[in-house]
């Protein structure tokens, strides 16, 4: 029926059936697809070396008592981890994971391996103080690669998170005086004023009576303080969009770790594209800033920057009397620097600024005591708060009952962790006398589960300010080096005072002025939904850090606040 040329030809392929290939493909193609077949062939034969190899390792480690969860000689960690991890929303933070083990497997211990390969990098997770001080101090480990890897598109591989040796320290010596108390002082007036807008956002809010999402005014107020001590310059996102804001909202979007199951998040085939055109945009607004700095350097070198980057243009050019300008070698890491104080620094503490209104919500007692101290220092007025402020920042130091609710609310909530790079005969010590080897593993400091780990504190998932206003003798007193939101030793956060100052002006300013009510409970009504929570709470931390939902709250203004 199909007519005599089609039976002819199905004739002469059932007799030589070797005829299919060059049926459907051309002979002069025939090599390419054995080409083709041989590389698949020889990747499928280097995956299961590879798989085998770290198989056999954690096999061999497993047999040398080493601590790790229960082991799949062929699929390693994975079910574990999986099992684990489908208990808790799949937007939560990885820093769960830890604890989540220790829980489901009491007699593990601090600090454990874990083998989640092809997905990722083979862990060492370290969990209590004493191995982290002979990680970050006694013996500062490299940053692991995969972190420079995720930072790469950002940064470009150059930013002094992810740096090291020689490179880093000279570039974290040239951008130290910005970031210096004494230099952030003189800079409060301009967090002042960017808190203002976001009490005059707030207030709008409070008109509206709806409720929002904290975490996206937070995130805003932040980044604009950092535009201004970073650049001397007003982003004004609090107002408007910005496009090289919006272009860098948009890049972190598109930021991978290396640990993503899924395929298609992990090799996105766009990814690259939209990297290189936000990266254009950021370039291109973050140059023009840059070219206004070297200018103004040119017009008058005498003047001293109030701006961090002016600063660190100054200090780069005394470092070698040989420089008589900014050059391309500065402006290449600079801009990479900005690019990552803009990621980390906003969105860490804008995360925090959240967790402070969410427990002080919970804490209505805390709550005021918080606004005694600052009506007994400040003044009752918001204009009183204001002006001594000005006048003398450094009474900002002098607030211990806030200073304590800071801290305990970055014990209960800690937005970062770090991730080091284990060395070739470095081992850490762990409390039972084992040396755990880190040669080729990413060595995981991870602060949330020692932050409530009850073998370090008393009450730990219990929000208790008074532990850091007692004595040592008090059973609520820290243990040393138990608390690590900003790691300690070399490498810990440059960007740490400028943090807590801007907490506590916001802390002052907003709760002088309004009263802020979490929501979840209207929020959850007016979105039916199943609401996702780790271990009970609501407020679990996203991917990012910050609380699920972007905390919805409402706000109410005081009755006095003149």
């Amino acid at each position: 029926m199909f007519g005599p040329n089609l039976d002819v030809a199905l004739t002469e392929v059932e007799a030589h059936p070797s005829a299919i290939m060059s049926f459907f493909v051309p002979a002069s193609s025939t090599a390419l697809v054995y080409a083709f077949c041989a590389i698949l062939a020889t990747l499928l034969l280097f995956f299961i070396v590879k798989l085998c190899t770290h198989r056999a390792q954690f096999i061999r480690m497993k047999r040398q008592g080493l601590p790790m969860p229960p082991y799949n000689p062929i699929l390693g960690h994975l079910p574990v981890v999986i099992n684990v991890m489908s208990s808790i929303p799949r937007d939560s933070h990885n820093q769960y994971l830890p604890g989540l083990l220790r829980r489901a497997y009491p007699d593990l211990g601090p600090n454990f391996y874990m083998d989640t390969w092809p997905f990722g990098s083979p862990v060492l997770f370290i969990c209590e103080p004493i191995a982290l001080h002979q990680i970050t101090q006694e013996h500062s480990l490299p940053k692991h690669p995969d972190l420079r890897e995720f930072l790469r598109p950002l940064a470009s591989g150059l930013d002094i998170v992810t740096m090291e040796g020689q490179q880093w320290k000279t570039w974290r010596n040239i951008f130290n005086p910005g970031f210096s108390l004494a230099h952030l002082m003189t800079l409060t007036p301009l967090i002042i004023n960017e808190t203002a807008i976001l009490c005059d956002i707030l207030k709008e809010r409070a008109e509206e009576g709806k409720i929002f999402a904290m975490k996206s005014l937070t995130d805003r107020w932040t980044m604009d303080i950092i535009g201004n001590v970073v650049l001397e310059t007003n982003l004004n996102t609090q107002r408007a969009d910005n496009p090289m804001v919006n272009a860098l909202k948009r890049q972190i979007r598109w930021l991978v770790f290396g640990s993503k199951l899924n395929p298609w998040e992990r090799w996105h085939p766009f990814r690259s594209l939209v990297h290189r055109y936000c990266s254009h945009q950021i370039n291109s607004y973050i140059n023009a800033d840059l070219d206004r700095h070297i200018a103004n350097l040119r017009l008058d070198t005498n003047t001293t920057s109030k701006s961090i980057v002016g600063l660190a243009m100054q200090t780069y050019l005394a470092g070698d009397t040989s420089r008589k300008s900014i050059d391309d070698t500065f402006r290449v890491f600079a801009l990479s620097q900005i690019k990552q104080f803009l990621f980390s620094g906003h969105d860490t503490t804008s995360s925090t600024m959240c967790y402070i209104f969410y427990v002080l919500s919970m804490h209505p007692g805390i709550k005021q005591c918080v606004e005694d101290e600052h009506n007994r220092l400040l003044g009752p007025t918001l204009e009183s708060k204001s002006s001594r402020i000005q006048e003398k920042p450094y009474l900002l130091n002098q607030l211990p009952y806030t200073t304590a609710v800071l801290k305990e609310t970055m014990r209960l909530y800690p937005v970062a962790s770090s991730l080091r790079g284990g060395e070739p005969g470095f081992c850490v010590r762990d409390p039972e006398g084992r040396s755990l080897p880190t040669d080729g593993f990413l060595v995981w400091a991870v602060s949330q589960p020692l932050h409530r780990d009850p073998n370090y504190w008393v009450r730990p998932e219990t929000f208790i300010p008074d532990r850091w206003l007692v004595g040592p003798d008090d059973p609520l007193y820290p243990i040393k080096g138990a608390w690590r939101p900003f790691e300690y030793g070399p490498r810990n956060c440059i960007g740490q005072e400028l943090a807590m100052m801007e907490l506590k002006v916001a802390m002052v300013f907003v709760l002088h002025t309004f009263d802020v009510e979490v929501a979840y409970a209207q929020f959850d009504l007016e979105n039916p939904k199943n609401p996702n929570t780790v271990s009970g709470e609501r407020a679990y931390q996203l991917t990012l850090a910050g609380p699920s939902d972007g905390l919805p709250c409402k706000v109410k203004p005081k009755q006095a606040t003149a």
